[in-house]
């Protein structure tokens, strides 16, 4: 048998120990370092930022769906208004482009057709 050194007495001593007692945990050689910047946090921070832009950007749809409605109703009535007007105008062209229409307000005008005899009432009876 070879010479036993102090470390084997060591590990032998602590082998039987360690059966009678609690197990104790067993060391890690090499742990990995420890990371000092809290990138849990972090990301937490970034989640927020992220979910805020994208509330933000959502917000501003919405109000430009909005703005873009109301523009649309404006525009609606407007055609509305214009197309009614442009009824109204033909009408009137309609009428005006009638014979009848344009003796009666030369008439009123005081012209007269050309052979008529103008006639001139001087002092009304009033």
């Amino acid at each position: 048998m070879p010479p036993r050194s102090h470390t084997a007495a060591a590990r032998n001593t602590r082998t039987t120990r360690s059966q009678h007692a609690h197990p104790r945990p067993r060391a890690v050689a090499r742990r990995l370092p420890v990371s000092r910047v809290g990138w849990d946090r972090k990301l937490r921070y970034v989640m927020v930022v992220v979910v805020g832009l994208v509330g933000w950007i959502g917000a501003r749809a919405g109000l430009a769906l909005i703005a873009a409605r109301a523009q649309a109703a404006q525009e609606t009535r407007l055609v509305t208004s214009l197309q009614r007007q442009h009824r109204d105008l033909v009408a009137q062209k309609r009428a005006l482009s009638q014979r009848a229409t344009i003796m009666r307000d030369a008439r009123q005008l005081g012209m007269i057709q050309a052979g008529e005899r103008p006639f001139v009432v001087i002092g009304s009876g009033r």
